[in-house]
C-alpha cells in the first residue's frame, strides 16, 4: 500500500514540527517557504525543501502540488496567502487540506475556501496545558471523539498498594485500564492481583464524565 504524500507551507513552528515529523517516518513530504534558512535547516529530512513566496505571481502554479494526498497550510502571518493557498490547493484537487488558523474568523474564511480540517495550535496547546493544570494528576490524554478520551494518570494515591481487582476499577468508576507504565517500562498485560505503586502511571479510557469524576 502507498504511503501519503504531504506538502507543508510554512515553516514556523508548527510547520516544521509536522514536517520533521512526518520525514521521521519516511513519508514523502515538501516544504515551501519563503525564508532561507528553515529550508536549509529542514533539507536533509524532507524529499523537497522549496524557497518561494507563494504570494508572488504565478509561484504556486509552478510547484505542480497535485500529486499529493495532503496539503498543509502551516503560514498565518499573512493572512491573505494562507487563505489563496488553501483556495488554490482545493483547486488542485488535493484530498485533503489542513490549514492553521489564528482567530475564528480567521477559520471560518478557511472554512468557507474548502479547508477539510482548520486548526488551531496555540489554542488547542493553551486548553491541554489547562485541563492538565486543573486535574492536578492528569499526565497528558487524546480526545478520541466527544464522549470518550484516553488519559495518561499518576496512580492516585488512594490507589496505591491495592490492585486493580481490588479497586473494581471499572465497575465503580466506568473506565478501563489499557496500560501500565512504570519508568521506561510498559505493561500492556497488566496483572490485575499486582499491587499498585505510587511512581506508576496508568493508561486509561472512559466517558468525560466518569475521567473528570476521578481526577
Amino acid at each position: 500500500m502507498r504511503k501519503k504524500s504531504y506538502v507543508v507551507f510554512g515553516l514556523g513552528s508548527f510547520g516544521y514540527s509536522v514536517a520533521e515529523t512526518l520525514g521521521d517516518f519516511g513519508y514523502e513530504v515538501m516544504v515551501v517557504d519563503k525564508s532561507n534558512d528553515p529550508i536549509q535547516s529542514i533539507s536533509p529530512k524532507v524529499t523537497y525543501a522549496i524557497k518561494a513566496d507563494v504570494t508572488d505571481p504565478g509561484v504556486l502554479e509552478s510547484l505542480d502540488i497535485s500529486q499529493f494526498d495532503v496539503a498543509i497550510v502551516a503560514f498565518t502571518q499573512n493572512m491573505n496567502a494562507s487563505i489563496i493557498t488553501t483556495l488554490y490547493a482545493k483547486e488542485c484537487q488535493i484530498p485533503k487540506v489542513i490549514a492553521k488558523a489564528v482567530t475564528v474568523l480567521h477559520g471560518t474564511i478557511l472554512r468557507k475556501v474548502g479547508a477539510d480540517e482548520v486548526v488551531f495550535p496555540e489554542r488547542e496547546m493553551g486548553v491541554r496545558v489547562a485541563q492538565n493544570l486543573i486535574s492536578g494528576g492528569m499526565v497528558d490524554f487524546l480526545e478520541l471523539s466527544d464522549k470518550y478520551r484516553l488519559t495518561e494518570i499518576h496512580v492516585p494515591s488512594k490507589w496505591v498498594g491495592h490492585s486493580l481487582n481490588k479497586l473494581d476499577v471499572r465497575g465503580k468508576h466506568k473506565i478501563n485500564v489499557i496500560a501500565l507504565k512504570d519508568g521506561d517500562e510498559i505493561f500492556m498485560n497488566i496483572d490485575p492481583d499486582r499491587p499498585l505503586e505510587e511512581q506508576q502511571l496508568l493508561v486509561v479510557m472512559g466517558d468525560h464524565q466518569s475521567l473528570d469524576r476521578l481526577l
